[in-house]
């Protein structure tokens, strides 16, 4: 009797480990698809910066996107003590300013005040010294790509997480900007993520649009970026900066994500249109080339080794600013480049 139980035991434990294994497959299987996305698939990045903390609209207080002024707080303007307590009195300020005939209209910020970074995250300032030194500090270190305008999701959205190392599935209910910004900042290398279709959207005339995949969804995105006006910086000539590197990899996907075996490179663009790649003591010399077809600048790269081959793409400039350069190419049946080329620069 005692050995038909631990007979029944056994086969229990190994029932349970049978059935653990079928799931943990199911759930992987279910999660290792087209719609799934990770913390570097260039779809989540996208995501987190539309649902960044907007910090343009008191541009005419602070001359800066790098934070806002949390409301409310006073300024000065003309001798004139206006309270800020909603973003509508940026406007009232505006005109106040434009009706005044002196240009030099000088605004005065009532101390201490509290400013909101992008991430959301907040500092409180004392002083006209305190927030010089923010200003000069935002001008100095800060140069990331900001946030994309014109664009908003309505909630709430569910979103599958996978957990690929403990493989456990579960599920979230995001209700705001702030929570999903989040997040997606505390992704981990292991989670797959997964949103839930259909979601809406408000777009750049404020219509609500309905999206039904990754793709439909980064298509609408990247659409958002090049027209809407608040996503347009300072012109920048994009050969003076490619030049101004050294460069590295920061992503690579073509056909699968092959970032890694191209993040040792270190590339070297030069103004005569040659490029060298350094790894390991070892450097490689190529040749770049750029031009500017129908407004879309085109970009290829092609060295003289089989290992960087394929880098020899037909790219297409995406973004760029002084330390990072994003490249797009490759189509897909829906059209969707699907290829993706990053380098950042190397400080």
């Amino acid at each position: 009797m005692v050995r038909f139980n631990k007979y029944l035991g056994f086969l229990s434990v190994v029932s349970f480990l049978l059935l653990f294994s079928c799931q943990s497959e199911i759930a992987e299987q279910e999660y290792n698809t087209q719609e799934t996305i990770t913390k570097t698939t260039p779809l989540t990045t996208f995501i987190e910066r539309v649902v960044m903390q907007k910090t343009s609209q008191d541009n005419i207080i602070d001359n800066t996107d790098c934070f806002m002024i949390k409301l409310p707080y006073v300024i000065t303007v003309d001798n004139v003590e206006i309270p800020v307590n909603s973003y509508d009195d940026y406007e009232l300020i505006k005109n106040k300013t434009d009706e005044s005939s002196n240009d030099n209209d000088v605004i005065y910020v009532h101390f201490p005040i509290t400013v909101i970074f992008s991430d959301y995250s907040e500092k409180r300032i004392y002083s006209q010294t305190d927030f010089n030194n923010l200003l000069y500090d935002c001008k100095v270190k800060s140069d990331d790509l900001l946030k994309i305008n014109c664009l908003s999701f309505n909630y709430p959205i569910t979103i599958k997480i996978y957990d690929s190392n403990k493989q456990i599935a579960s599920s979230v209910s995001i209700i705001d900007d702030k929570a999903l910004y989040v997040f997606i900042n505390n992704l981990a290398d292991n989670h797959l993520i997964a949103l839930n279709f259909p979601l809406t959207i408000n777009n750049l005339t404020g219509q609500k649009v309905t999206i039904v995949d990754n793709n439909q969804l980064e298509k609408v995105i990247k659409e958002t970026i090049e027209i809407c006006k608040e996503n347009t910086s300072t012109i920048l000539d994009f050969n003076k900066i490619l030049i101004n590197g050294p460069w590295k990899i920061a992503y690579f996907y073509h056909d699968y994500e092959k970032t890694q075996l191209y993040s040792d490179y270190i590339f070297t663009f030069n103004s005569d249109y040659t490029v060298k790649a350094s790894k390991l003591g070892n450097s490689y010399s190529g040749v770049w080339y750029s031009k500017l077809e129908n407004g879309v600048r085109e970009f290829k790269v092609d060295f003289n080794v089989n290992t960087l081959d394929d880098l020899k793409l037909n790219w297409k400039l995406f973004e760029f600013n002084n330390s990072k350069i994003r490249f797009r190419g490759g189509t897909s049946n829906s059209g969707l480049e699907t290829d993706y080329l990053y380098f950042i620069k190397i400080n």
